[in-house]
């Protein structure tokens, strides 16, 4: 049978892989009802082509000529803007993958939830800045959320049926990124090229700086504990060089079960594209003789403090996680484009929380995604203030 599928964000990383698998897969095993992209007409009308959804859309409204005529006598409908990316979610699939990066995905990726499909979940605002929202929609809707982060997939793949009460705690990896093993007073001299040259995975430049920063690890902290309905003290992080085990569970027996894997982002795609079977991916085969060794260490969060600060946050409610996901936007973008130092950044985070919980714009929970999304302006505003010296 085939399964009919979107994707939201089809361009990105996480689409392409994603449109890779599906490449590699038996003919007529899948069929799209929508492809998605933010502004890359050209890529989008590629795949379009290919793939043959029932529409593609362009998340930017004044491209909206450029992708008809791109796809003119191809029998494809074409969209443009947020209206339309909520539309096309909309539609009914058994499967959409929510990779549009940012919080433009949260409005699709909730009506992708109210549609009752299952959610292959890549975009990380979703449950950073609503996660009881979301878990409560997908719960309403009957929907299912399945987690495409490497190490969330890896927790749910080593979560056993039935035995989610029994769980004592989960433990997120990390890479520990390109500084773990740099003194402090040597990471005030970091460059952008430093901190995007990540040891072991290759990601977009955000991301790489999270990792940097290990605000990447703190993110996937507060994703956890409302993913997996857990909270935070049973949520542990490790650093682990090798970045094979991705994700460990520990029960109340003492038994650990833990999943392994190439670092290769179609591995936990592959998992929901095909749950609950599995399907072959072109991924190197782990040669557990050649690595040897498998290290841990705990992480340091006096060099690291973004993973404290985001700790805090979570305590604090979904208020402080959306503005901690926006400051840290703005924060990073800024020293990527060298307006601020590296460790710059967890500062800006932390004196945007401290402006904003002054001035009581940090609730503990969210009704919907507009209290979300006006958090999350508001926060923007108020680092970008922090970074010009002006008072918050």
């Amino acid at each position: 049978m085939s399964r009919r599928i979107s994707i939201l964000g089809a361009t990105g990383s996480v689409g392409s892989a994603t449109l890779d698998l599906i490449s590699r897969a038996e003919p007529g095993a899948f069929e799209f009802a929508a492809l998605t992209a933010n502004a890359n007409v050209a890529a989008l009308a590629e795949i379009a082509r290919v793939h043959r959804p029932e529409i593609a859309v362009i998340g930017d409204e004044r491209l909206a000529g450029d992708l008809a005529e791109a796809l003119a006598g191809t029998g494809i409908e074409t969209a443009a803007g947020p209206e339309a990316l909520i539309e096309a979610a909309s539609r009914p699939v058994d499967y959409t993958m929510a990779a549009i990066v940012g919080s433009a995905g949260l409005r699709p990726a909730a009506a992708a939830l109210q549609a009752g499909s299952i959610l292959a979940l890549a975009n990380k605002e979703c449950l950073v800045c609503a996660g009881d929202y979301f878990m409560e929609l997908a719960e309403t809707r009957g929907a299912r959320i399945l987690p495409v982060d490497s190490e969330h997939n890896a927790i749910f793949q080593a979560i056993y049926p039935g035995h989610e009460k029994h769980i004592r705690r989960i433990i997120l990896t990390a890479s520990g990124g390109p500084f773990r093993d740099w003194p402090v007073e040597k990471m005030s001299g970091v460059s952008r090229a430093d901190a995007l040259a990540h040891p072991v995975w290759s990601m977009g430049d955000k991301i790489s700086i999270d990792s940097a920063t290990l605000m990447n690890k703190g993110l996937e902290v507060i994703e956890a504990c409302r993913l997996f309905r857990l909270p935070p003290a049973q949520v542990d992080v490790v650093v682990h060089r090798q970045s094979v085990i991705h994700g460990l569970v520990e029960y109340i027996d003492g038994s650990v079960l833990a999943q392994l894997g190439s670092p290769d982002m179609r591995i936990p795609i592959a998992s929901t594209l095909a749950w609950p079977e599995r399907m072959e991916t072109p991924s190197e085969p782990l040669n557990l003789a050649a690595l040897a060794r498998l290290d841990f260490e705990a992480p340091d969060e006096i060099r690291f403090p973004a993973l404290r600060i985001a700790r805090e946050a979570l305590l604090a409610g979904e208020g402080a996680t959306s503005c901690l996901n926006a400051a840290n936007e703005v924060a990073v973008e800024a020293f990527l484009a060298g307006r601020v130092g590296f460790l710059d950044i967890p500062g800006l985070v932390s004196d945007c929380l401290e402006a904003m919980d002054r001035k009581s714009m940090l609730p503990k929970r969210f009704a919907g995604i507009d209290d979300a999304l006006n958090v999350d302006r508001r926060a923007r505003d108020i680092v970008s203030q922090c970074m010009t010296g002006i008072p918050a």
